[in-house]
């Protein structure tokens, strides 16, 4: 995908219209405030378009992601400092935004680390959204004294919600931070051990399965959904998998549940593909499907819902079957998609190591 397009385009005329701004706030003539604030509200606009724009044309790209709120944070933050200097603004608005800016692009710079892009959360476009209105009233106030009230009533607002979408980020993305397991299960929701240990990765739980698998003489079959093939990838990584693994089913769709594992139809339309019941019955299919003795299936909500559904982001259920029987769990994961994605094929690797010994000691039992 070209990285030159209009979305991207658009996010850096913000950055392009910095120095402008500047000129028109410090620099006195008629009417200087009054274009400033239409400007500040012009570009202002660009950072609703941009989105949209690469959404509809489908030219979402990991640099629109990282630059679009890089550049509303400069765009704002350089905005204020100069109202600073004109006394329009008490400093320490300025040392919130952006102690709170300093947070987050230090979580930004983590995930990228790792491999990952946070995206701009809906909070944090509503802080911005506040945090631009508040601008433009105290650009106006200085021309329009009875704006003073509004403008100082607008600032408050956008500090509150300035610290509230600062945590929501920090507590949604904690585990980049190694602050805590974001793919935690809910109390009771799972067997001992079939939780991630903290600081224990895929890699690490995969290596785990293989050496069970391979000792106990046992084979195993997945039914993948949102994670897309990450499982199957996660065990064939492993030298030596093909005595142990016997394949898998990608089902992102509901036909292909129907169709490749038996998921009934009207079992999808009552219960949702993100169920208990359709985890299990997933799982089931996969373990008939190849003939194996464990199959674990997976699915889940990793990103933003699709129409129409109600059931929360992070929504995961896994389910592992063997022939004492089928067990479902739930987990509620809080992380973005890509980090969900990959926590929920970590909860079915450590399941069905769990499985695994659990059916070797019912052998020998």
């Amino acid at each position: 995908m070209s990285l030159v397009n209009l979305p991207n385009v658009l996010t850096l005329s913000r950055l392009a219209a910095i120095p402008i701004l500047m000129v028109l706030l410090l620099v006195r003539f008629s009417g200087h405030d009054q274009a400033a604030a239409a400007l500040f509200i012009a570009f202002s606009l660009t950072d609703t378009l941009d989105g949209q724009i690469a959404r509809r044309r489908g030219t979402v790209s990991d640099l629109g992601r990282f630059l679009d709120p890089l550049a509303d944070k400069l765009f704002v933050l350089s905005v204020l400092i100069v109202l600073v200097q004109e006394g329009l603004v008490a400093a320490w608005v300025v040392v919130i935004i952006f102690s709170r800016e300093l947070i987050i692009t230090i979580l930004r710079s983590v995930a990228a680390a790792q491999g990952r892009v946070i995206a701009a959360a809906p909070l944090g476009k509503t802080k911005t959204v506040m945090q631009m209105s508040a601008v433009t009233l105290l650009i106006l106030q200085r021309p329009y004294p009875a704006l003073v009230p509004l403008a100082e009533l607008a600032v408050g607002v956008a500090i509150i919600f300035t610290i509230w979408s600062g945590l929501d980020y920090v507590w949604r993305f904690r585990h980049l931070l190694g602050l805590a397991d974001s793919g935690m299960a809910a109390a009771g929701s799972g067997p001992s051990g079939g939780a991630p240990e903290q600081g224990e990765t895929a890699e690490a739980v995969a290596r785990e399965l293989a050496e069970v698998l391979v000792r106990q003489g046992l084979t195993v079959a997945v039914a993948e959904s949102c994670t897309g093939g990450m499982v199957g990838s996660l065990i064939t990584d492993q030298p030596g998998s093909s005595a142990y693994f016997l394949g898998g089913v990608i089902a992102y769709s509901n036909e292909v549940k129907s169709d490749q594992l038996g998921v009934s139809p009207a079992l999808l339309k009552q219960a949702g593909a993100v169920s208990h019941e359709v985890a299990r019955a997933m799982a089931e299919g996969a373990r008939s499907r190849f003939g194996s003795d464990l199959a674990a299936s997976v699915t889940c909500i990793a990103g933003p819902a699709a129409a129409g559904t109600t059931k929360p982001v992070g929504l995961t259920y896994v389910a592992v079957s063997s022939a004492a029987g089928t067990e479902s769990h739930e987990y509620r994961l809080d992380g973005d998609r890509r980090s969900n994605r990959r926590r929920a094929a970590q909860h079915v690797l450590r399941l069905l190591a769990a499985e695994a010994r659990s059916s070797a000691k019912a052998k020998t039992a």
